[in-house]
């Protein structure tokens, strides 16, 4: 089994502003129906690539952890929107399933934080975005897409990110 798999994108951020660049450059290649798991413990910069990816999608809700709600909504002035689910408070996927996640990804893209949770209740097919802390200013981001239509958009993201 090789050790380099050529789907798989590895970043280090070095501050909140260079992760929530990456979310926007994230959020403006999303399409309704997409799914975006965030993984990390608390402080790894989650909601800080949320932001930059509601940025992205061109909503210009602000935008705020939905940890005590579950989930916020993100509108394009188009009408779509982004969900961003937080299920850190959710014990598992049948609570997940009263959300009408189904739902959620017909009208719009999903960002799942804390997905680890759910997972039993999401669609394989997704981006899952491993974050972990390294120092005060870094965090690493592990990209990792999960079907045809997530290794076009990761390949996509980096095309435009850094070239080439």
């Amino acid at each position: 089994m090789p050790i380099f798999d050529p789907q798989v994108l590895e970043f280090i951020s070095r501050s909140p502003e260079q992760t929530r660049r990456l979310g926007f450059r994230l959020g403006s290649l999303l399409q309704p129906g997409d799914l975006v798991c965030l993984s990390g413990d608390l402080g790894t910069g989650k909601t800080t690539m949320v932001q930059g990816i509601a940025q992205g999608w061109g909503s210009l809700d602000v935008v705020s952890s939905p940890t005590f709600v579950l989930v916020n909504t993100y509108r394009k002035p188009d009408g779509r929107v982004l969900h961003h689910l937080d299920a850190y408070r959710l014990r598992d996927a049948f609570e997940a399933e009263d959300l009408d996640i189904c739902s959620m990804m017909e009208t719009g893209a999903l960002v799942v934080e804390w997905p680890e949770r759910i997972q039993a209740a999401l669609d394989p097919q997704r981006l899952w975005i491993q974050f972990t802390w390294l120092a005060d200013e870094q965090r690493g981001m592990v990209f990792k897409p999960q079907g045809e239509r997530y290794v076009y958009l990761i390949t996509e993201f980096r095309r435009r990110t850094f070239g080439g």
